[in-house]
């Protein structure tokens, strides 16, 4: 059984792709996955780094980049009338429908296809609405426990060195982004690549960055 951990935000149109794909990626292994909702913000600000969408041209880059892999893996995506958006209340909303940490597939399919399928405008109050009666939660999603877990959950990820989402842990290796999916099928083929050296030790090498520039 490989037991994964993906880190995921709702915001990011890479993870949306990365969960529609997972399924086809693994097929055929023993698995369970954790769904692990986390604020991509932070993430960001903790390692100084800017999101694509606040780069202007990177986010003209980005939003066609993701049509284009939607269309050639055969992923339904539409962009939200808005991006980026508040993703805090689909967060919040995922965590009321659990006590763990983790959301269930459903529940992330659900929120992630109402966001990325459509069109439609993040954060509308009635769209809310209307997922959290299809959802059925547990508990408040503005609970003071659930803003907790959604920062136990960054905090977590902030820890482990985790930069952006989707990330994906699983024996203690991580895999970033939607062009992770084949290197990730690869690990838990047991290729044995990932036991050279290339794999283990690609970054031991000096940095002019860390070393400072003349």
């Amino acid at each position: 059984m490989k037991n994964i951990t993906f880190y995921y935000d709702f915001i990011s149109p890479f993870a949306y792709l990365a969960f529609e794909k997972l399924p086809e990626t693994l097929a055929g292994l023993s698995y369970h996955i954790r769904y692990r909702p986390v604020l991509l913000g932070p993430l960001l600000r903790h390692h100084g780094l800017l999101g694509p969408a606040e780069v202007p041209n990177k986010r003209d880059w980005t939003y066609k980049h993701v049509l284009w892999l939607g269309h050639a893996h055969d992923i339904h995506i539409d962009m939200p009338a808005t991006h980026p958006f508040n993703s805090l209340p689909y967060l919040r909303l995922a965590l009321s429908t659990s006590h763990d940490g983790d959301t269930s597939r459903f529940v992330t399919e659900t929120i992630f296809r109402d966001i990325w399928q459509g069109g439609g405008e993040p954060g509308d109050a009635a769209q809310l609405a209307a997922l959290q009666a299809r959802l059925h939660p547990v508990r408040e999603a503005d609970a003071d426990a659930v803003k907790a877990q959604l920062r136990a959950n960054t905090d977590e990820a902030m820890a482990a060195g985790i930069f952006g989402t989707p990330t994906f842990e699983v024996g203690g290796q991580r895999f970033w982004g939607f062009d992770s999916l084949p290197i990730l099928r690869g690990y838990l083929d047991g290729d044995p690549w990932f036991g050279e050296t290339a794999w283990r030790h690609a970054a031991n090498r000096p940095s002019l960055t860390a070393r400072g520039k003349p």
